[in-house]
């Protein structure tokens, strides 16, 4: 067989077409993502927002939801390194006892992305990257507007009832801990009582109608951790007669619709955004991840604060 220079142009323009098929053939990136639960509102959104960037990314989701148990959430992240997932991602139900299965997941060379909530590690290359709210801002923001508000009405004494998120989940720790770090600056205003309700609104009302029990007419302002458990609150305090954003002033975070309904109704004053809609940024990180790009360490998501009166305005604009 003579070969020619043509022959071997040949060979080498197929064996190149050879080498570009892996490319174009490679698997779809595989997430493994596990969820806290379906608590709220803000959880619903934030688990559709995901589930569509995933879509449109043409990555395959491997969805575990924790129902709010830190067990599970840890099950679920052994099960997806035992399945060799490219990419673990999941939201925090608390913020500790996650070393060891970190570890794991290290140990197998996965990288990990925290969506939404912190954890505390010795160790932080456990995780690449975490996206999410800056909580104790958020917290500070409720204070903020709460000093305002006192101002505008002739600095009165205040007698503040607080609805905490779920014990050790970073929002409530550090929402807690902005919106205290900020009213103490006026010593009028006062927390007379403190008491987890679990992110849920049917555990607000619970607390709520507790709060009332023991404290009746001696409450000016509720503020909560979060919309659910306001809009739970809010029912209370009908239910005992009093009229919520006028008798209590009610101040929020996470900006929903419900409360955004509930601010055009009169009976819940701000809210203080938490954006949900984590998932294209998620699925855009994963990737440069995995690409080998740097990431950062910390994507803090933009927000702001909307008080009853633009409401009306902002509802249809809402998308969760």
């Amino acid at each position: 067989m003579i070969i020619t220079r043509r022959t071997l142009l040949g060979v080498a323009a197929a064996i190149a077409c050879a080498t570009a098929i892996p490319a174009f053939a490679a698997k779809p990136l595989t997430i493994g993502f596990s969820q806290v639960g379906a608590e709220s509102e803000w959880r619903t959104a934030n688990t559709a927002s995901i589930k569509d960037a995933a879509k449109k990314a043409g990555v395959t989701l491997k969805f575990a939801d924790a129902q709010q148990q830190q067990q599970n959430q840890v099950k679920a992240i052994r099960s997806f390194i035992a399945q060799h997932v490219d990419v673990i991602a999941f939201s925090p139900v608390v913020e500790t006892g996650w070393e060891t299965v970190l570890r794991e997941a290290k140990n197998a060379k996965i990288p990990v992305i925290l969506t939404d909530r912190a954890v505390k590690v010795t160790d932080p290359s456990l995780y690449v990257s975490f996206i999410g709210s800056d909580f104790v801002e958020e917290g500070r923001r409720a204070g903020r507007w709460l000093l305002d508000y006192d101002k505008k009405n002739g600095g009165k004494p205040l007698n503040i009832v607080e609805l905490q998120g779920t014990t050790g989940a970073a929002p409530a720790i550090d929402r807690k801990t902005g919106f205290a770090e900020v009213i103490a600056a006026n010593p009028k205003l006062k927390i007379i009582r403190s008491q987890t309700g679990d992110f849920t609104r049917a555990k607000g009302k619970e607390v709520m109608e507790a709060f009332l029990k023991s404290e009746g007419k001696n409450i000016n302002v509720l503020y909560a951790h979060n919309d659910d458990m306001a809009i739970g609150a809010i029912q209370a305090i009908e239910e005992a007669g009093l009229k919520p954003g006028k008798d209590i002033i009610v101040i929020s975070i996470d900006g929903v619709k419900g409360a955004f309904e509930a601010m055009k109704a009169g009976k819940l004053n701000v809210t203080v955004e938490c954006n949900p809609l984590l998932g294209p940024t998620l699925i855009q990180t994963a990737q440069d991840v995995v690409a080998g790009k740097p990431v950062p360490k910390r994507i803090v998501v933009n927000e702001g604060v909307f008080p009853a009166e633009v409401a009306a305005k902002e509802l249809p604009n809402r998308k969760y």
